[in-house]
């Protein structure tokens, strides 16, 4: 193979075969990071040049390939309580919101999406448990998706370092962590409250199968997907909520710039965007 393992024209049909698939957006700034990871690939699968490699990418019918190189280019970056805030408007506006037209028979379903490696949906557990008075009288399904295949493996284990539950109050961990080789587990029971699945925002039968959803947690994935592919992730969300549901951006984020379908919600505590009750 020569130094440069992917030509410039080859990048770019990468480029646009990625996106057309995952709805992530690589411009020629990430060359050196999308080079790197499938220069790994490339070598893993035996290929005998990238051309040989992305012909194998573009017609395995298992889409095996695919999964392995997507779970290399995602990013994974979180840790417990990050962005509270929101979590303090579930607790005192959207929950009691929600609640007031709600069937007492049914769940209420929050989704987190991505699950990256299970901060964001096991500390919105702790805040249910720890601050939420409804959650002795309400069933939740607590619901967390990712693209990345190995990330959801990792997520489900639960186990943390002392610097991603660092922002965890000290009662909150004894009470739900343990010590294991490898640094802190969260405790079974929390585990078991959420529900891993894989699923691609830029897949329709995806995301098709996500219905009556009360609330979503969609934070600092949106950054990662160029205009059309944003507005058509906020679409498919959209469906998946309940008519008056919420939704939550990343603090960077805003849907007024991506899709007119939502209301702007201004709680005291955050601002969220809301599915219109009278949206059909």
């Amino acid at each position: 193979m020569s130094d440069q393992l992917i030509s410039d024209q080859e990048f770019d049909k990468f480029a646009e075969f990625f996106y057309r698939k995952t709805g992530i957006k690589f411009d020629k700034s990430k060359r050196y990071f999308v080079d790197k990871r499938v220069a790994e690939r490339v070598k893993a699968t035996d290929s005998e040049s990238f051309r040989h490699y992305f012909t194998t990418l573009r017609f395995q019918a298992s889409g095996e390939e695919l999964q392995k190189l997507t779970n290399l280019l995602t990013v994974n970056e979180t840790y417990f309580m990050r962005e509270d805030y929101q979590f303090r408007c579930l607790i005192d506006s959207m929950l009691p919101d929600v609640i007031t037209r709600h069937d007492p028979n049914k769940p209420i379903r929050i989704w987190c999406i991505p699950s990256s490696s299970g901060e964001e949906p096991y500390s919105i557990a702790m805040y249910l448990l720890e601050e939420w008075d409804g959650i002795d009288k309400w069933d939740v399904e607590l619901i967390a998706s990712d693209i990345d295949t190995q990330i959801l493996e990792t997520a489900k284990r639960g186990i943390y370092s002392e610097r991603s539950i660092r922002n965890v109050p000290s009662t909150w961990k004894r009470r739900y962590f343990r010590d294991v080789t490898g640094g802190q587990q969260v405790i079974e029971d929390i585990r078991d409250a959420v529900e891993f699945t894989r699923v691609n925002l830029s897949e329709p039968a995806d995301v098709r199968a996500m219905r009556n959803i009360d609330i979503i947690f969609c934070r600092n994935l949106l950054i990662y997907f160029d205009d059309l592919s944003r507005k058509v992730a906020a679409e498919y969300m959209f469906e998946a909520l309940s008519p008056g549901g919420y939704i939550c951006l990343g603090h960077t984020e805003s849907m007024g710039r991506i899709s007119p379908l939502y209301r702007v919600k201004k709680f005291p505590a955050a601002i969220v965007y809301q599915r219109p009750l009278e949206a059909k």
